[in-house]
């Protein structure tokens, strides 16, 4: 990862090392004109780049990027799931999802997926650049309310029952969707995950909250959620 190093002795104006950026897209012309955009930047440089998600998969946790800007939408897969999949094995790399559709359950996806931003491929060159330097200096770009509200919900009910704080953001969302009595399948359309990886997630949690049955956990959600307060006026 990049690092800073003095230069000149003289203590002052270290150079920093490029940002070193991995690009996922599916389409060639796409990843051409963020390869231009990233390395017109004289603080940057791209060191990877492919067109499917298993690709990126095997290849990014092996160059180690600063940043991997991440295409939402692929023909194999999802910029989500390997933006999960990466941190899993280095969280040190930092993900920034770029899509071309405003979609708020994607949103809520790659912020529990651990990524550190969400943007439009319709924002300006100079827009998606600030971000990666952004991102890449360790700030969180994914301030949507809806984003801010799980996380404060989760927030409070730690406070409540501290079993929770076992949990990771994607199995906290996945007991509370199982609360609203979707299935597995339709858990995974709304995440953009496989059945069987729900299947799997839901197993995790029953064991790290000690519960047996899908319903335990169901009911225990659905009572433990905040409660609206008394109507006024």
């Amino acid at each position: 990862m990049s690092e800073a190093t003095p230069t000149d002795g003289s203590g002052t104006d270290p150079i920093r090392e490029p940002i070193r950026v991995y690009l996922l897209d599916d389409h060639e012309i796409v990843r051409r004109g963020l390869r231009e955009l990233v390395e017109s930047s004289p603080d940057m440089e791209v060191i990877g780049e492919s067109g499917s998600a298993r690709e990126a998969a095997r290849r990014i946790p092996a160059l180690l990027p600063d940043v991997a800007v991440l295409d939402v939408r692929l023909p194999d897969g999802s910029g989500i799931e390997v933006c999960r999949e990466i941190r899993s094995v280095d969280p040190r790399i930092r993900a920034l999802m770029l899509t071309s559709y405003d979609d708020d359950q994607a949103l809520v996806a790659s912020v529990l997926a651990g990524a550190s931003g969400y943007l439009l491929k319709q924002l300006s060159g100079e827009g998606i650049v600030a971000a990666i330097r952004r991102v890449a200096a360790g700030e969180d770009l994914s301030d949507h309310p809806h984003a801010k509200a799980l996380r404060d919900r989760w927030a409070s009910h730690e406070e409540r029952d501290p079993r929770l704080k076992s949990l990771s953001p994607v199995e906290r969302r996945i007991l509370d969707l199982v609360a609203d009595g979707m299935t597995n399948r339709q858990i995974g359309d709304r995440l953009r995950l496989a059945e069987k990886t729900v299947k799997n997630y839901v197993s995790s949690v029953l064991s790290k909250m000690g519960m047996e049955t899908r319903t335990q956990a169901a009911v225990y959600a659905a009572t433990h959620r905040e409660q609206p307060g008394p109507p006024t006026g």
